[in-house]
């Protein structure tokens, strides 16, 4: 028997706020924090943890800088993040096509 598909499911990246961010950051070439604060309508602290837990994980990395004189912080996910989210996702298709075929 094989094993269920929440098995392959991931607690750094299955959380709501972090695949969020997973998902975000891999549309685009890096994204601005202050747009996934907005977009996933967290705060700057909450997000931060967030962002930091990935980041420890190796599934993001946290570029500084500045736009003109503004201090600005932009988010990138790592191949290693594109895996997991790739991992994650083919788990919850599985998880959907088994729950469809229980109809």
């Amino acid at each position: 028997m094989s094993e269920h598909p929440t098995a392959a499911l991931d607690d750094v990246v299955h959380q709501r706020h972090r695949l969020g961010v997973l998902t975000v950051a891999a549309e685009v070439k890096r994204v601005e924090f202050g747009y996934l604060k907005s977009t996933l309508n967290l705060t700057a602290g909450n997000l931060s943890r967030h962002i930091t837990v990935l980041e420890d994980a190796g599934l993001v990395v946290v570029e500084k800088g500045y736009d003109g004189k503004r201090p600005k912080t932009w988010v990138s996910i790592t191949a290693a993040g594109r895996h997991a989210l790739a991992v994650e996702m083919s788990a919850l298709r599985a998880l959907l096509e088994r729950h469809g075929k229980s109809d």
